[in-house]
C-alpha cells in the first residue's frame, strides 16, 4: 500500500529541494495518465479532487478508484488530497473516503464566495487541524484570497472562488501575518495569496512582478523557512495547447499562465506543492476537438480519450521533471496514518517557527 499523507511528502520534498505537482481529477482517464506519468519517471504523486469533483463523480466512486490506481501502481506514494474544502463537514467527510489529506480554505467563508476575515479563518482552520491531525492526516490552510492583481477579482472554479472585489492587501498573503497564522493553526503547508487565480484566464499579458509577485513567496519563506509553501492557480496554459485548442474548433482568447520558470523560483524558495488543473484539461479537450475534426465520422468514446490521456500524461511528466520530482519515489518509505497521528500528539510535527528579517525583493 503506497497512500501517502502530504505532510510526509512535503517533507521529503524539502529535505530533497523539490516540488510535487497536485493534479486535479474528476474521472478514471485523469487518474491512469497521472499515474502513467508518474510510473514512468517514479515520481511521488499528489492526486486532488475539488467540491465540485466529489459531486461530479461521487464520493464513493473517486474512493474506489483511487483505491485501484493505488494497487495498480503499489510503488508510487499516492497523497489523496481534499482542494478547497470550505467547512469542517466537508473535511471530515474527505477523510472518512480515504482522503490522506485535506485543504481548509478559511479565506472564504462556507459558501466559498465570501471573503473572510483573519479570526474566521484561523478558527477554522484549527478545529479541522485538531480533527485530522487525531487521525493523521494533514492540513493545508490558506491565508490571503487567491485573485487577480489585475482587476482585482477572482475566478469561480467549481463553485468556489470569491465574488466581487476585493482590496490588493487581501489579494496578497502578509509574511507577519503568515507567521502567525502556522503558529495558531499548526497547518502542515500553507497556501498564499500572489497574483495567481483559478482557470485559463490568469493574465492579460506575460505576467511580471506587478501582478505575479513572486517576492512575497521569498518573504515568506524568509519568515517561515520551515513552512511548506503551496502555488495555487498554477497552471502554465502552454501557447501550443491554446493553438491546437483554437485550430480546430475552439474559441479561447489569447491568455497567459504561470511561466515553469516562475514556479521553478517559488521552488527554491519553499514551495513544495503547486496546483495545476487547467493544463490537464486543455491537453484534454485539446485532443477532443482535433479527433472530432479530422475523425468525423468516429463515435467511439475511447478513440477519443486514449489520444487525450496520452496528451495529459506528457504534460503531468514534464511538470515531474521540470519541478524536480522525477527519481524519489523509490526513495519514500511511506509511513502509515497510525504512525502520524502517534507524532502529532506527541508534538513531534509541530510547526517549528523560525521567523527571520524579510528577504529583499
Amino acid at each position: 500500500m503506497a497512500r501517502i499523507t502530504l505532510r510526509q511528502l512535503l517533507d521529503h520534498a524539502a529535505s530533497h529541494g523539490y516540488a510535487v505537482p497536485a493534479f486535479n481529477i474528476n474521472n478514471m482517464e485523469q487518474g491512469i495518465a497521472i499515474m502513467q506519468a508518474a510510473a514512468a519517471v517514479d515520481a511521488p504523486v499528489i492526486i486532488q479532487a475539488s467540491r465540485g469533483a466529489r459531486s461530479y463523480a461521487g464520493d464513493l466512486m473517486l474512493s474506489h478508484m483511487i483505491d485501484a490506481l493505488e494497487r495498480t501502481y503499489p510503488d508510487i506514494p499516492l497523497c489523496m488530497h481534499q482542494d478547497h474544502g470550505n467547512d469542517e463537514a466537508t473535511c471530515a467527510s474527505a477523510i472518512a473516503h480515504g482522503f490522506t489529506s485535506v485543504m481548509m480554505d478559511g479565506s472564504l467563508k462556507a459558501d466559498a464566495k465570501t471573503a473572510a476575515d483573519y479570526d474566521y479563518n484561523v478558527a477554522i482552520t484549527r478545529r479541522v487541524v485538531d480533527l485530522a491531525h487525531w487521525v493523521g492526516a494533514s492540513v493545508e490552510g490558506e491565508l490571503g484570497v487567491l485573485g487577480s492583481l489585475e482587476h482585482g477579482g477572482g475566478e469561480q472554479e467549481d463553485g468556489h472562488g470569491v465574488e466581487g472585489k476585493v482590496g490588493h492587501d487581501q489579494l496578497l498573503t502578509d509574511p507577519d501575518q503568515a507567521v502567525d497564522f502556522v503558529r495558531a493553526t499548526k497547518v502542515d503547508a500553507l497556501a498564499i495569496a500572489m497574483g495567481t487565480s483559478h482557470g485559463a484566464y490568469k493574465f492579460s499579458r506575460k505576467p511580471d512582478g506587478d501582478i505575479l509577485a513572486m517576492r512575497v513567496v521569498e518573504e515568506i519563506h524568509g519568515r517561515l523557512p520551515n513552512t511548506h509553501l503551496v502555488m495555487h492557480g498554477s497552471s502554465s496554459v502552454p501557447q501550443p495547447l491554446q493553438d491546437m485548442f483554437n485550430q480546430f474548433g475552439g474559441e479561447m482568447p489569447q491568455t497567459w499562465g504561470v511561466p515553469v520558470e516562475e514556479i521553478v523560483r517559488g521552488i527554491r524558495s519553499g514551495v513544495r506543492k503547486v496546483n495545476i488543473d487547467t493544463d490537464c484539461r486543455l491537453a484534454m479537450t485539446a485532443v477532443f476537438r482535433k479527433v472530432a475534426a479530422e475523425a468525423r465520422s468516429e463515435f467511439d468514446p475511447r478513440k477519443f480519450l486514449k489520444p487525450a490521456m496520452d496528451a495529459m500524461r506528457e504534460l503531468c511528466r514534464e511538470r515531474f521533471e521540470q519541478f524536480g520530482t522525477a527519481g524519489h519515489a523509490s526513495k519514500i518509505k511511506v509511513i502509515p496514518m497510525s504512525e502520524m497521528a502517534r507524532r502529532y500528539r506527541a508534538g513531534e510535527l509541530d510547526p517549528r517557527i523560525d521567523a527571520r528579517e524579510p528577504v529583499a525583493a
